[in-house]
């Protein structure tokens, strides 16, 4: 539960602080205090969204702080698996807001990103407000509502039923892709086949369209080729040599090393240069023979050269056809690897719509059986729904209202084949009709909080908030609205934003949100009343005078009310909890 709220910067609010204990908290004040702003602050910590609007003027924050006790130990794990920790057992929940619209959240004195609030806290704190009790009009609402209240006996059903409708859209999906398409999908198949074939039929090899226009090259230019290595092995080696005066690389060096070899003895640098005079003719008569080899090699034959042609625009074709526009064969051959894959995709598309129709009938089997099986708890749990309502709003001061809870066949969604309809009869013999159009604003106010009393027995929320959930209410039904909060608070902490003497007049504790202003800047804050100050604070609620001998009578005798109802409960009143 929550054991304190602080608020600082957050519209008319500069600094307040709120001390909760178990129980019944009423918080109460003069239109424009700020009571709204309390409710707006634990919907923060709740990772609300927030309007940097609601900064205070003049300051460059907001900050609203939560401090949680007796915390579950899923939750500490939580924000332990998030950084954050526990202090002396308690969980300290931070949200800040700047006039900038930047917003940070905080989860046991870690940063974490304001989504985390809304998944932790929401096993915390549940808000309800005037816009809630226009939601429970919705249907969607209100078959949650029959949901939560019947438990697993639908939950569990309804968890497989949402799986396996999702599925069932899927497989649908698919189906009609594969069986819409099918002209399309054979107009491919086509196509691949036709070029996967005209690939095979030339059996091309990797890099072969390299190799043959290099062949080319040398084919188309082969007796220039031969010419220039001819030439060039007779300048390095003449065939009729003359050793007295030779004409080419070999007899010339071989002059030179004659003369060197003559002097060498003399001189070891010399000897060294005959060295390498040796060592160029050894290459240039290596270099020689392989020139004359290269000669012989060089084959001039055209009907190779034409082969080779062919070869080449049949593999530039190819290339063309399924690579890029200056494509190689290589990338012929993986367009290859890729449309056999897609083509057994295609052929095997027939086994796959035999499958799908299978899976499909098979889930469409199970649905059925399914939302019977939904359906017949709902129709259950309805019936138990509408009477428990029913015997809350007698205590309510609404002794022959009827609420009945309508379960009927619908065409099948997400959550069923079914929909749910909250009707709803004021006085006997009226006919009952659909909740948003039977009830008014203080009716419809009554049967929210009969159903809050009655999912806390079933679906516990460790703190309960309600900003002006009393709204159209007045007289008797305020007091039974007052009672049946504090019986609600006898198993959850409750917190309630308002404006009714009657209900406040039951909280375990009062704290009154007070305006002051100096004549420029309005300001309030957050005071937890003692008995003298909440006689006063009731009488001004009820009179608009705090020293009215009425008012004060009138708020006497609902404090001695509230207190001779807490004492049949075995909770006796005193100045401490009030």
């Amino acid at each position: 539960m929550l054991s304190e709220i602080r608020i600082t910067g957050l519209g008319v609010i500069e600094d307040a602080t709120l001390d909760l204990d178990p129980g019944f908290t009423a918080v109460t004040g003069e239109t424009g205090a700020g009571k709204t702003m309390v409710v707006t602050g634990v919907s923060m910590l709740l990772g609300g969204r927030a309007d940097s609007g609601l900064v205070r003027h003049g300051v460059r924050r907001a900050r609203v702080e939560g401090r949680a006790t007796s915390v579950p130990k899923s939750l500490a794990q939580q924000t332990e698996d998030r950084g954050g920790e526990l202090e002396d057992g308690e969980l300290l929940i931070a949200r800040e807001l700047s006039s900038e619209g930047r917003s940070r959240a905080f989860l046991g004195g870690a940063s974490v990103p304001v989504s985390v609030l809304a998944d932790v806290s929401g096993d915390l704190v549940a808000i309800h407000g005037q816009a809630d009790q226009w939601r429970l009009l919705q249907p969607i609402r209100q078959r949650e509502t029959l949901d939560t209240f019947a438990g697993k006996p639908v939950l569990e059903p309804l968890a497989e039923y949402t799986a396996a409708y999702r599925r069932h859209r899927e497989v649908e999906s698919e189906l009609t892709e594969l069986t819409t398409r099918q002209r399309d999908r054979l107009a491919e198949a086509d196509l691949l086949r036709f070029g996967l074939e005209e690939i095979a039929k030339a059996e091309p090899l990797p890099g072969e369209d390299l190799e043959l226009a290099a062949e080319e090259e040398r084919l188309a230019y082969a007796d220039g080729l031969r010419t220039a290595a001819t030439t060039a092995a007779g300048a390095l080696a003449a065939e009729d040599l003359d050793a007295t005066r030779p004409n080419d690389v070999l007899g010339l060096l071989s002059l030179a090393k004659q003369a060197l070899d003559g002097e060498r003895e003399h001189d070891p640098t010399l000897a060294g240069l005959a060295d390498r005079v040796a060592e160029l003719s050894y290459l240039a008569a290596d270099l020689s023979g392989e020139l004359s080899s290269y000669a012989s090699d060089i084959d001039t034959d055209p009907a190779r050269l034409s082969v080779v042609s062919e070869r080449r625009a049949l593999l530039t074709s190819l290339a063309r056809k399924y690579g890029d526009a200056d494509g190689t064969i290589d990338e012929v051959l993986e367009w290859s690897k890729r449309s056999a894959a897609r083509l057994a995709e295609l052929d095997g598309s027939d086994e796959r719509v035999e499958l799908l129709m299978a899976e499909q009938a098979d889930l469409q089997t199970r649905l059925t059986e399914l939302g019977h099986v939904i359906a017949t708890a709902r129709r259950d749990a309805a019936e138990r729904l509408g009477k428990s309502v029913t015997g809350e709003l007698a205590g309510l001061a609404m002794p022959h209202a009827q609420l009945t809870v309508d379960v009927h066949d619908s065409t099948p969604g997400p959550f069923g084949a079914d929909e749910v309809e909250f009707c709803f009869a004021a006085n006997p013999g009226s006919p009952a009709r659909p909740l948003q159009k039977a009830a008014s604003g203080g009716e419809l106010s009554r049967v929210m909080l009969a159903l809050e009393v009655i999912l806390s027995d079933t679906h516990p929320v460790p703190t309960l908030v309600f900003d002006e959930i009393d709204a159209g209410i007045g007289g008797r039904a305020a007091v039974e609205v007052g009672k049946r909060l504090a019986k609600l608070a006898e198993k959850t902490q409750v917190i309630v934003v308002t404006h009714l003497p009657q209900v406040a007049a039951f909280a375990d504790r009062h704290a009154v949100v007070l305006k002051s202003d100096d004549g420029s800047v309005t300001t309030s804050g957050l005071v937890a009343l003692d008995d003298d100050a909440r006689l006063k604070e009731l009488s001004r609620m009820m009179a608009g005078l705090e020293n009215s001998d009425a008012a004060q009578a009138h708020a006497e005798e609902l404090l001695a009310l509230a207190a001779e109802r807490h004492g049949k409960g075995g909770k006796k009143r005193t100045k401490k909890n009030l």
